[in-house]
């Protein structure tokens, strides 16, 4: 009984873990990865530990990328060191002052405000810097969907292999009906 326990609860963890990349007050990718280490708690699946090496590691890069990537979206977009600095505070203050939406918006006042800094009358390029911070926000929370996606697909892919297994606890469960 306790293996479908922990399968219902690894899988609805997964479930947030995906979620959590829209939220930014849940961080998704480690939510996901605790998903998948609660399935190899079972005793039906094998403790896979280079499996969760990996993707423990890879957690840890896009968790990572996820505070860089909207930086170098500023930059590419022309923005100088002080919009990249601007775009790492804006995220960090976004993110305690305003969540769950304020990363988003901090970055991008971060990159906005970060170039008025620098020149105050380059007002264009404080809002290139912002659309690209934008963009870099875009495209991180995007990577990170992918990430979790992908953690959920290798979850689904385990329990296939074992389903057998399951299905028998599960049986046996309910073989007193």
């Amino acid at each position: 009984m306790m293996d479908i326990i922990l399968l219902v609860i690894g899988f609805n963890v997964l479930i947030l873990g995906i979620l959590g990349c829209l939220i930014p007050l849940i961080p998704g990718p480690l939510v996901s990865w605790v998903g998948l280490l609660i399935l190899h708690f079972t005793n039906i699946v094998d403790q896979n530990w280079s499996l969760l090496g990996v993707t423990f590691g890879a957690m840890v890069v896009i968790g990572i990328l996820d505070y860089i990537i909207p930086a170098v979206g500023a930059k590419k977009f022309g923005g100088s060191r002080y919009g990249i600095i601007g775009t790492q505070a804006g995220l960090v203050a976004g993110l305690i002052f305003f969540p769950p939406f304020g990363m988003l918006l901090g970055a991008m006042l971060g990159a906005f405000f970060g170039e008025l800094v620098k020149d105050s009358k380059d007002t264009q390029r404080a809002l290139k810097a912002a659309f690209g911070s934008f963009i870099g926000f875009i495209s991180s929370t995007f990577l990170k969907v992918c990430f979790t996606v992908t953690f959920l697909v290798i979850y689904v892919r385990i329990f296939w292999n074992h389903r057998g297994y399951f299905l028998q606890e599960l049986e046996g469960m309910f073989s007193f009906i």
